[in-house]
């Protein structure tokens, strides 16, 4: 029997591209997500609280399964999905916190398409101890009141 042509070679199981998931948006906001909720956090909730701990660890899940569902996709779609709607569902989880914390402390619930949400905007801090660091910060300081009308 002859031997197979040079250009029909036995197809080679090759991985799917994987690991480039810092560049994914979705890794970059999901990091923003934690640092800004371990810093509300820090902040505003008590570190008593089983709370502040549900939280972090929510936004630290959100990010760390699209990080390892990015890794899985090199040898299963279907691990990389199964991973991804897990961050999605610790994401949601986050975000029933804090609107728990907004009803629980009587303050409202920006409409992401309203006049509040429109004013902030990521910056990057220009001096102090967290020069070069981005920030979510009100574009009209250091006008802001902290509220804008509504």
């Amino acid at each position: 029997m002859p031997d197979a042509p040079a250009d029909r070679q036995p197809a080679k199981r090759r991985l799917r591209p994987s690991g480039g998931y810092r560049k994914l948006r979705s890794f970059q906001t999901t990091t923003l997500i934690y640092d800004g909720t371990v810093s509300f956090c820090r902040r505003f909730v008590s570190g008593y609280s089983r709370t502040q701990d549900q939280m972090i660890q929510a936004a630290r899940s959100g990010r760390q399964n699209i990080a390892e569902g990015n890794r899985a996709g090199a040898v299963s779609t279907k691990s990389e999905l199964k991973l991804t709607n897990v961050a999605r569902a610790s994401l949601e989880e986050l975000l029933l916190d804090f609107e728990d914390y907004l009803r629980q402390n009587e303050l409202p619930l920006w409409d992401p398409n309203g006049s509040q949400a429109k004013l902030m905007a990521l910056r990057t801090a220009r001096q102090g101890k967290n020069e070069g660091h981005q920030f979510w910060g009100c574009t009209q300081y250091p006008d802001c009141k902290g509220t804008a009308p509504v």
